[in-house]
């Protein structure tokens, strides 16, 4: 089962895309802080007919097991971040080995993001697309 989590997925839009990927045997679980992006989430979902669909109301424990997803979407989330060490740690927990942390944010400079993400020794950059960076967990962090 390919397994992603929309870290502040706000209304869902990439979680529902995901899930849409993902298909009936996937997962996805949709995490943000705010109870209203949850609720809009599990309506986007039962609109669409999506039952792999699972929404978190957190600001940083995800409640899934180590070593549990394939993907992690970080997208426009970080800058708001209060704990973004905490945030990373708990990702890197929650991902695969070989997962990817899928990374995104307009509001951040090309250097300020690869040193946040990579930094703690958590993640490492593998590539640059036009708008994302994929990062890898590191195996032997923490």
């Amino acid at each position: 089962m390919f397994v992603v989590l929309d870290f502040g997925c706000g209304p869902g839009s990439f979680s529902i895309a995901a899930a849409e990927m993902v298909g009936a045997d996937g997962k996805v679980y949709g995490l943000d802080i705010h109870p209203f992006a949850e609720q809009m989430l599990v309506k986007a979902a039962a609109r669409k007919g999506l039952r792999n669909i699972e929404a978190i109301n957190s600001a940083c424990e995800t409640g899934l097991k180590d070593e549990s997803v394939d993907v992690v979407l970080l997208y426009d989330t970080f800058h708001m971040l209060s704990e973004p060490r905490l945030v990373l740690k708990e990702l890197h927990r929650v991902l695969k080995p070989g997962g990817v942390l899928s990374f995104n944010d307009h509001h951040m400079k090309e250097d300020e993001i690869i040193s946040s993400v990579t930094d703690g020794g958590l993640f490492r950059m593998t590539a640059k697309g036009r708008r994302t960076y994929s990062f890898q967990k590191e195996k032997n962090a923490l």
